[in-house]
């Protein structure tokens, strides 16, 4: 069954059919072929419960943030100003461009918006200055993916409500983890423009000066950032209303920046509209795929041939890795992030892992599929904005990268406590 399932997936996929139908398609077709009870006719109350879900509120009010953000003119002088302090490392731009992803991610949530934004500022510097044009391209591929992984996340929401996990202590446990992988991807860009110096592109230098009169670009997103995340931590705000709240911040600063128009606000609404819908649609086809499976059976059997195996826990938890790993191949990241993490999360919870530490270490594997190929969706977006030349050299640039997330991948195995200790110090 298990395998008859992920063949159907993997041929959906490869026709091309849009990642909620495929979802939606599967879940009917073993509807019919295993299942003695219509189980379709669920699908309208599936739909309206996952809806009006107050946690998934949460959902477009981040993509909102993140479109007034992209219309608020802070990009730009956002990464200027981390131009000027991470420039001088062998690499120039290259660090720049994963600083300010780590920094844009800290606010709007989304990796694709993150890879957009900050590839539109930065793309223009390749030939300008110099830089070896694929590890380029990589470091903006790579940086992100930090979207779903540094607080606010979309996807650390979705998986907190599919797991019946504290987003909190989800948001907690993801701050080492998302920095430090953030400092292992400007230690990757340093260490191959030491051992290539023709790839770092022209050398930067700034005074002090210079650095100190940048600080105020940096000053609006670590205020959003400050505005969502502080006010969960307070108590003054759930996760929802503290969404809510970041928009607000968001139009007030597009104001104080003379960006705050009638059209803007329209522009930023039809992107949310386009999103959401995109994003509810798939959600609402991988609930329904999931109440399929559970009602056959199918999880419960994944669950009893895996525990069934006799193997030790941390042998078992690398079989899931890697499997995850090969499914990332082959699988958009939010469908694999909603198929996947109702499937796995019991047998991880019953092999004696903590779900919060689970949840970061799912998001560093999602990260991973944005940056593989075939289906790896900031590859896309990044071949997009550039316009021009093969798609091989982005696929190229990300490799280093990848790489660097086994490492992180790695590390996670090993010290738990690197998602686990905010969390536990906090409560």
């Amino acid at each position: 069954m298990l395998l008859k399932t992920l063949l159907i997936l993997l041929a959906l996929i490869g026709l091309a059919v849009p990642i909620a139908a495929s979802l939606g398609w599967l879940g009917l077709i073993l509807q019919w072929t295993d299942s003695p009870m219509p189980l379709h006719r669920a699908i309208s109350d599936m739909a309206w419960q996952t809806s009006t879900d107050f946690l998934l509120v949460a959902i477009p009010m981040f993509v909102m943030l993140g479109e007034i953000l992209l219309r608020a003119g802070i990009t730009e002088k956002m990464y200027d100003g981390i131009v000027k302090w991470l420039g001088w490392l062998p690499g120039g731009l290259m660090h720049s461009n994963i600083g300010s992803s780590a920094l844009f991610a800290a606010t709007s949530g989304s990796s694709v918006a993150t890879a957009a934004t900050i590839g539109t500022v930065a793309i223009p510097q390749i030939r300008k200055r110099g830089y070896n044009e694929p590890l380029f391209l990589g470091t903006i591929a790579a940086g992100g993916t930090l979207g779903i992984l540094i607080p606010p996340s979309i996807n650390l929401i979705l998986y907190g409500l599919l797991t019946n996990t504290s987003v909190p202590e989800l948001y907690l446990a993801g701050f080492l983890p998302g920095f430090l992988l953030a400092a292992l991807f400007i230690a990757t860009v340093a260490a191959t423009c030491i051992l290539r110096p023709g790839w770092g592109g022209e050398k930067l230098s700034y005074s002090w000066g210079e650095r100190i009169g940048a600080l105020p670009a940096l000053v609006p997103p670590l205020g959003i950032f400050l505005v969502v995340v502080g006010s969960i931590y307070a108590g003054i705000a759930t996760p929802t209303e503290a969404a809510a709240l970041g928009v607000v911040a968001a139009m007030a600063l597009a104001a104080f920046n003379g960006k705050f128009s009638i059209n803007m606000m329209r522009e930023a609404i039809e992107g949310t509209m386009r999103t959401t819908a995109m994003i509810m649609l798939i959600i609402i086809a991988a609930v329904f795929l999931n109440f399929v499976l559970s009602i056959i059976g199918l999880t419960q059997a994944l669950t009893d041939f895996v525990t069934g195996l006799g193997w030790g826990p941390m042998q078992t938890m690398l079989m899931i890795v890697a499997i995850l790993v090969l499914i990332g191949c082959f699988m958009e990241t939010l469908s694999m992030l909603l198929t996947m993490a109702p499937l796995v999360t019991p047998i991880v919870v019953a092999l004696g892992f903590d779900p919060v530490w689970f949840g970061i270490l799912l998001m560093v594997l999602l990260e991973t599929a944005l940056i593989t190929p075939p289906i790896g969706i900031n590859l896309y977006v990044v071949q997009g904005l550039r316009k021009s030349g093969p798609m091989m050299d982005v696929m190229k640039g990300a490799l280093p990268f990848v790489l660097t997330m086994f490492v992180m991948l790695g590390l996670l195995l090993v010290f738990p406590g690197l998602a686990l200790w905010l969390p536990a110090l906090f409560y």
